[in-house]
């Protein structure tokens, strides 16, 4: 028995990126949201458990579900059907405004994500098919607060958040962004004014927010996920995918 568990420690932390304490949460909010349906009709060929180990590996390595399917025993239309059902019901959850948030400092960054589908992405700076995701991140903690959906990655910074609808979560909360966010409501960098260098007060002020703003980090981290290198999802897929790896993130992060 001791070896099975060895066992399922291994492919769980291999595979991804949890502890086995942590695999047990994420599962936990799964079937709290209804994953199991309702056991009607032709019943699922893997419990719960391992379907939503489906997802979560499938986040984690982007295998295709025809390199899936013969790791569980089942087939590439089955890892799909699992991939589609239970992918939305791994997201982060909405994050209540904190009854501090006068004291907290978030921080915002957009990332580009290169994806397959034509009507979520656009040729962007990277020269791929990307999308814009827009992502808050807590400085103090490095959780995530939340992410939005994905616009084409030639939206600008500032326009996509304004698009996003995430400034209305960050109410009453001091939030840092990059020079791409001017006029944002958000705290940014100085620029410098033609052919005049920044007062000594202002180059102290960029200084220390150099130093707070580390969201490039937490973003690498979620990365780690490698359907954000490559998103072969349509439609909804990569905003599922986005919620459910912010989720994951989080839960890596806490004990």
């Amino acid at each position: 028995m001791a070896g099975v568990l060895r066992a399922e420690r291994v492919w769980v932390e291999t595979f991804t990126g949890l502890r086995l304490e942590q695999f047990g949460r994420l599962l936990k909010a799964v079937r709290d949201r209804g994953g199991n349906g309702t056991l009607r009709g032709r019943p699922w060929s893997l419990p719960l458990a391992e379907r939503v180990l489906i997802v979560a590996v499938y986040y984690r390595t982007n295998l295709t579900m025809r390199q899936l399917g013969p790791l569980f025993g089942i087939s590439s239309s089955t890892v799909c059907r699992v991939v589609q059902k239970l992918g939305p019901l791994l997201a982060l959850e909405p994050v209540a405004r904190p009854a501090d948030a006068t004291d907290r400092l978030w921080i915002v960054d957009g990332t580009l994500v290169p994806v397959r589908d034509r009507r979520v992405g656009s040729s962007s700076r990277n020269y791929r098919f990307s999308a814009n995701v827009q992502v808050i991140v807590d400085a103090d903690t490095r959780l995530v607060i939340a992410a939005s959906r994905p616009v084409p990655g030639t939206t600008a910074d500032a326009h996509a958040w304004r698009a996003s609808g995430l400034a209305e979560c960050c109410q009453g909360v001091t939030v840092l962004a990059d020079g791409a966010y001017l006029n944002c409501g958000m705290a940014t960098p100085h620029r410098k004014r033609p052919h005049r260098p920044l007062l000594p007060g202002e180059e102290a002020d960029n200084a220390a927010h150099r130093t707070v703003r580390r969201v490039e980090h937490v973003i690498g981290r979620m990365k780690n996920y490698k359907i954000l290198r490559d998103c072969r999802q349509h439609g909804n897929g990569l905003h599922h995918a986005v919620q459910a790896i912010a989720h994951m993130h989080n839960l890596a992060l806490t004990s």
